[in-house]
């Protein structure tokens, strides 16, 4: 979900998401309420009403406390599917990682070996999807390996290499980009299962922060699920602050579910 989507996109109705819808084997729609339009509860249940998806996937504002209640009597199932939040880092105050000769950035543009890298970064990454017992769980990497061939495929993945005396250089992280204007938002990032844990993710986010830099890009922003607290820890390290929390709702048609 992108940052203009949630912060300042105007309310609307739904949306169908035609490669979740697929992947699923449900229909699948988009409900999106940004932090700044301001909306009331009134249109966001008559789109609801209105729609006859299977599963309609609801992000919204996590000051709207009283929403959630509002939803249980609207003839759906509702899940809370976590929240997301998103953090922000003004270019130029990044805490970086010191420079290393064994380390180094660069543009990535295999759309195989980038969908290789996330599909094994993300392996144990748990997303909303999980919240929803429709959704097959094997079927979750395959939206993963959709979004990082098209970063590649747009030029927006840097690789993190890494050399070790006598061996050939090899990527151990990766992270994927969109950028909008004066704004880089990174869609997915981090580092190999095998590297985790010594500090090598700062030098990720620092390519990120440098590469918008050299745009002149004006700030970089980030995204995870509320539970995520560690990856949120390693943000707020490097110097990245907590700008606003959605709530992710998921609204299934009555009777699809299985009784409790």
């Amino acid at each position: 979900m992108a940052w203009r989507d949630l912060m300042t996109a105007p309310a609307s109705g739904t949306k169908e998401s035609p490669l979740e819808s697929a992947r699923f084997g449900c229909s699948i729609e988009r409900l999106t309420v940004s932090g700044e339009s301001g909306s009331s509860f009134s249109p966001v249940r008559a789109a609801i009403l209105g729609s006859d998806a299977d599963v309609i996937i609801l992000r919204y504002p996590a000051e709207r406390i009283d929403w959630f209640a509002k939803m249980t009597d609207l003839g759906r199932t509702t899940l809370l599917a976590d929240s997301l939040v998103y953090w922000r880092l003004a270019v130029g105050r990044g805490r970086g990682a010191e420079p290393s000769g064994d380390l180094w950035a660069s543009e990535l543009r295999d759309p195989a070996m980038v969908e290789a890298l996330v599909l094994e970064v993300f392996a144990r990454y748990e997303s909303h999807y999980l919240a929803n017992p429709l959704f097959d769980a094997a079927e979750l990497p395959a939206g993963y390996a959709e979004w990082a061939r098209r970063s590649a495929g747009e030029g927006g993945c840097l690789a993190l290499y890494a050399r070790s005396a006598g061996e050939e250089p090899r990527v151990i992280g990766l992270a994927t980009m969109q950028d909008d204007g004066p704004r880089t938002e990174i869609l997915l990032a981090g580092v190999v299962p095998e590297v985790q844990g010594r500090g090598l993710y700062a030098h990720v986010l620092k390519a990120v922060e440098d590469r918008a830099r050299a745009r002149g890009a004006t700030e970089v922003v980030i995204s995870t699920q509320g539970h995520h607290t560690r990856v949120q820890r390693a943000w707020a390290r490097y110097g990245f602050e907590p700008v606003r929390t959605f709530f992710t709702v998921h609204l299934v048609r009555a009777g699809l579910l299985p009784p409790v």
